[in-house]
C-alpha cells in the first residue's frame, strides 16, 4: 500500500540547520534503499501559495496567498510503501524523530498510481 505523510508545523517553524541536516539525509537514503520511501520532499517556507478552487457551479477561482486564517503551514511530504497503516505510522516516527517540532499527517493512496 502507498501512503502520503504530510508534515504541518507553524508559523514560526525554522528551517533545519546545517548540523541537523546529515541525519535526515541518512534515513532518507536508508528509507529509500529500503523501499519504504519512495519520495520525500520539503515545501518551501515562502507561504505565499495559490489555492485553486472549483465551486458547485463548476466556476474555478484562483486565490494568491499569503492566507491570513493559516494556522499551520505544510513544510513538506514523504510518499511511503508499507503494508498497513501501523507499518506507515511506524515510517513516520523515524521521520518526526529527525524533524522539528510539527505534525505529520498519513493518509492512504488509491488509484492512479502502482
Amino acid at each position: 500500500m502507498r501512503f502520503i505523510s504530510v508534515f504541518k508545523h507553524g508559523p514560526s517553524q525554522r528551517k533545519p540547520t546545517e548540523a541537523e541536516v546529515p541525519s535526515m539525509l541518512k534515513l532518507i537514503e536508508e528509507g529509500m534503499k529500503a523501499g519504504w520511501l519512495l519520495g520525500i520532499d520539503g515545501v518551501d517556507d515562502d507561504v505565499t501559495g495559490v489555492r485553486v478552487n472549483k465551486d458547485s457551479d463548476g466556476e474555478i477561482t484562483v486565490t494568491d496567498g499569503p492566507f491570513a486564517e493559516t494556522k499551520e503551514i505544510i513544510g513538506g511530504y514523504a510518499l511511503l510503501s508499507a503494508a498497513s497503516k501501523e507499518e506507515a505510522v511506524e515510517y513516520t516516527r523515524r521521520l518526526l524523530e529527525h524533524a522539528h517540532q510539527g505534525t505529520w499527517e498519513i493518509y492512504q493512496l488509491y488509484g492512479m498510481g502502482k
